[in-house]
């Protein structure tokens, strides 16, 4: 075997149709694209969504309200999930190693759901007042991150 006895396999490869060659091709005269109408002609493009003169769905469904792009989303966590993880200081590199929030960067509002024994630091972008006064109660300290 040799490069000059490589083929690709059978039927893998299949010669383009040779359109608008003659009557004899039979694909001659329109080319395999009809009679008169739009589609017939070079140059044919049609918008994305058009649906032959109907009312396309994109305009049909009604659109309503406002998206806040400037809208800051605050991953949520509560106490009782708090309580799991060991040491004095709780922060964002803390919550992600114990699988609470998925990166350090994401803005932190802790809730007040559980109870918390042990007094903690725990850091948060923001904080319920039932979670700030159940820390307090506890002898930990709610600490405003930013």
């Amino acid at each position: 075997m040799n490069l000059s006895n490589l083929r690709p396999a059978a039927g893998s490869k299949t010669n383009n149709k040779r359109k608008g060659r003659g009557p004899g091709s039979g694909q001659g005269k329109t080319a395999g694209r009809g009679h008169k109408g739009q589609k017939s002609v070079a140059g044919f493009s049609q918008m994305k969504g058009f649906e032959g003169g109907q009312m396309p769905i994109h305009r049909r469904l009604p659109k309503r309200g406002f998206t806040n792009v400037f809208k800051t989303e605050y991953t949520e966590v509560n106490l009782d999930r708090l309580a799991v993880i060991q040491g004095d200081d709780i922060g964002p590199r803390e919550l992600v190693q114990a699988g609470l929030i998925k990166k350090e960067t994401e803005r932190i509002k802790i809730l007040g759901r559980g109870e918390i024994s042990q007094p903690k630091k725990i850091q948060g972008h923001r904080f319920s007042q039932s979670a700030v006064q159940k820390i307090e109660k506890a002898g930990g300290q709610a600490i405003i991150i930013g």
